[in-house]
């Protein structure tokens, strides 16, 4: 499957085709484990079974990947979860981008991985060279916001020192997936919400700031339930 990048650097974007042999989407992955257990209980008192170990990582059919600005689910409670996203081309050459797991929370609370494969992994097309931010990694900045009834919220919102980096992260990968990591696709982990209950959502804004260089990365879409037949 190959997908579309816009690959920004200094004040240059450049298109540039990306193959996706594999897509991983890993959870629990915050570098303070009191920020995951503030996760693990978020989910614990929705009545979703949390795992015994943590991080975790979850496979994810490529076809779930898509830069669409409206994504089409089933049912109602589905919601989004920002995340930073690495396009590992090869071990020399890896970019950096912004994404939504968005997940059915219905399932979700029945089978985690299931229910990561029935909606979308949805990315920003514009990514940075790694190369360009991992000496400021910790600065960067990712959050979102959600609307719902035409009322916008704050979400989600925090640095990515709260998460694994990305040498951690493809660590971690690397150690439970057989053979080269080239055009894996790798979603990070979340953040905590800044609301205390899911918010099942109309749209998703989410973004990746630098401050350091002064640019940012933005995407949103809207979620629209298919309609019942009959």
């Amino acid at each position: 499957m190959e997908i579309q990048l816009l690959v920004q650097t200094g004040n240059r974007v450049r298109p540039r085709a990306f193959g996706v042999e594999q897509m991983i989407n890993a959870g629990f992955t915050g570098r303070n484990q009191e920020e995951v257990r503030h996760h693990l209980d978020e989910l614990a008192a929705k009545g979703i079974e949390v795992p015994g170990e943590t991080p975790v990582l979850y496979p994810v059919v490529p076809c779930a990947l898509t830069a669409k600005d409206t994504i089409n689910v089933y049912g109602t409670e589905t919601s989004g979860e920002i995340e930073y996203i690495l396009f590992v081309e090869s071990r020399e050459e890896i970019f950096v981008g912004i994404g939504s797991d968005h997940t059915d929370r219905k399932l979700e609370e029945l089978d985690i991985p299931r229910a990561k494969q029935i909606t979308p992994n949805v990315f920003a097309p514009v990514v940075w060279p790694l190369a360009e931010v991992e000496s400021h990694w910790d600065r960067l900045i990712m959050g979102c916001d959600v609307t719902l009834d035409g009322e916008q919220v704050v979400y989600q919102e925090g640095e990515l020192a709260l998460l694994m980096s990305p040498a951690e992260l493809m660590a971690l990968v690397k150690e439970k997936v057989n053979g080269s990591l080239d055009g894996a696709v790798i979603y990070s982990g979340t953040v905590k919400m800044e609301t205390e209950e899911f918010v099942f959502a109309d749209r998703f804004e989410g973004r990746l700031e630098d401050p350091v260089l002064g640019r940012a990365i933005s995407f949103g879409y809207d979620i629209r339930p298919i309609p019942a037949l009959g």
